[in-house]
């Protein structure tokens, strides 16, 4: 994604819808907040636009009541806006439609269902390429099997299938052509996408190549091949590091992202947080990003006295803008006191939320030195992390 959300006119923008409830996918839980290798399908889908440079910024259309829990899902993401939709998904595509154009509009959007979570690099790119010459473009896949009408339970007529194409998103569309098409829809008929409503104000819209990947999530099945799907295609990335401070008189004691009462507390350009600058290092090892002194640099004052969680969560959003999934996040901290096992629950469920994950993937653990070296005479904190992370294959 090239840049972020302004109010002026944007080049090309694309909305997620992702306000239904995926009734046929089974369960208790929309099938956009579903958890498909360790991360939600909306997840998912919004970090592969994310990846695609010719995208200015993405805009999320939720269902009443769902924006709290995208929000939460979506933490660390650059979301230009959470619409709420309507009543079913011409209302929620023309909801987010009518947001854009009342922040000015945009020269091109597309529109992706996150029910499919799967976006192959190229597609974004033929549809761009497509709309230089129409007003509207859509992924297609050939049809390969043998089509026939079904006559009460009796295969009727053969359907030729040379002509027929299976229609994917995204769907890539001039933005004031695609405005207007839904404003002036009137038809007694519901569109079962938005490039129907565009061909009835009479423009063309072309078809590019799509890709078997771009599947829709709708039925239970459908979930587990998304499994399969995403462990062939990923990578596992483990990042290790390493932070000390000194214990002085007058700072405060933060560790993990936790307020820590100690006579002492550890000294340092920001809050000193050893246990988060561990963290940051490692995942940004994984990401094999630099460390977090070439991201905040000591010299820098804006950094005075900062939390150290801002530093953790810029870490995430350097993960998740590349698609990364934190499987795991394993803490050492090394010191003689204070006694770290009171404060060991706080500081995993503080490290989980800062990083949008579950708790469950934090561990922190404690050791001392027998009393030797500068944290054996209590001059210091030292902390070791390693953070393991699952990237996209062709990342």
């Amino acid at each position: 994604m090239r840049g972020s959300m302004t109010t002026e006119r944007l080049d090309r923008v694309a909305l997620l819808v992702a306000a239904g409830q995926g009734s046929r996918a089974g369960g208790n839980v929309p099938k956009q907040f579903r958890i498909v290798a360790g991360k939600a399908v909306l997840a998912h889908a919004f970090d592969a636009l994310a990846m695609c440079d010719e995208i200015d910024a993405i805009f999320v259309v939720v269902g009443p009541e769902q924006e709290e829990e995208a929000r939460r899902l979506l933490i660390h993401r650059p979301v230009a806006a959470f619409i709420a939709g309507g009543a079913d998904r011409r209302g929620s595509v023309r909801a987010g439609l009518e947001h854009i154009a009342q922040i000015g509009g945009a020269g091109e959007v597309l529109i992706h269902d996150a029910a499919r979570p799967f976006l192959p690099p190229g597609i974004v790119a033929r549809l761009v390429e497509a709309l230089k010459g129409a007003a509207g473009a859509v992924p297609v896949l050939p049809i390969a099997d043998t089509l026939v009408t079904d006559d009460g339970g009796v295969a009727g007529a053969t359907v030729d299938r040379s002509c027929l194409r299976r229609v994917q998103t995204p769907q890539g569309f001039r933005f004031e052509a695609i405005w207007s098409a839904h404003q002036l829809w009137d038809s007694p008929h519901e569109a079962t996408d938005d490039a129907q409503m565009l061909q009835v104000r009479g423009h063309d819209v072309k078809l590019v190549r799509g890709d078997e990947r771009l599947f829709k999530l709708t039925y239970p099945d459908d979930f587990q091949k998304a499994e399969t799907l995403f462990a062939s295609g990923r990578r596992m990335c483990v990042g290790m590091g390493y932070d000390v401070h000194r214990l002085m008189v007058g700072e405060e004691l933060w560790l993990g992202g936790v307020a820590i009462p100690h006579a002492f507390g550890l000294a340092g350009h920001s809050d000193a947080d050893v246990a988060l600058h561990a963290i940051v290092d490692a995942i940004l090892g994984a990401l094999a990003d630099g460390d977090i002194g070439s991201h905040f640099p000591p010299s820098d004052p804006r950094w005075k006295g900062a939390s150290s969680d801002r530093f953790l969560a810029h870490a995430c959003e350097r993960a998740a803008a590349r698609g990364g999934v934190i499987e795991h996040v394993d803490l050492t901290l090394i010191c003689e006191a204070p006694k770290i096992g009171p404060y060991r629950e706080a500081m995993r469920y503080r490290i989980a939320e800062i990083a949008g994950i579950a708790v469950e993937r934090v561990s922190v653990k404690a050791t001392t030195t027998e009393r030797l070296g500068f944290a054996g005479r209590r001059e210091g904190i030292a902390a070791q992390a390693v953070a393991t992370l699952s990237l996209p294959a062709l990342f």
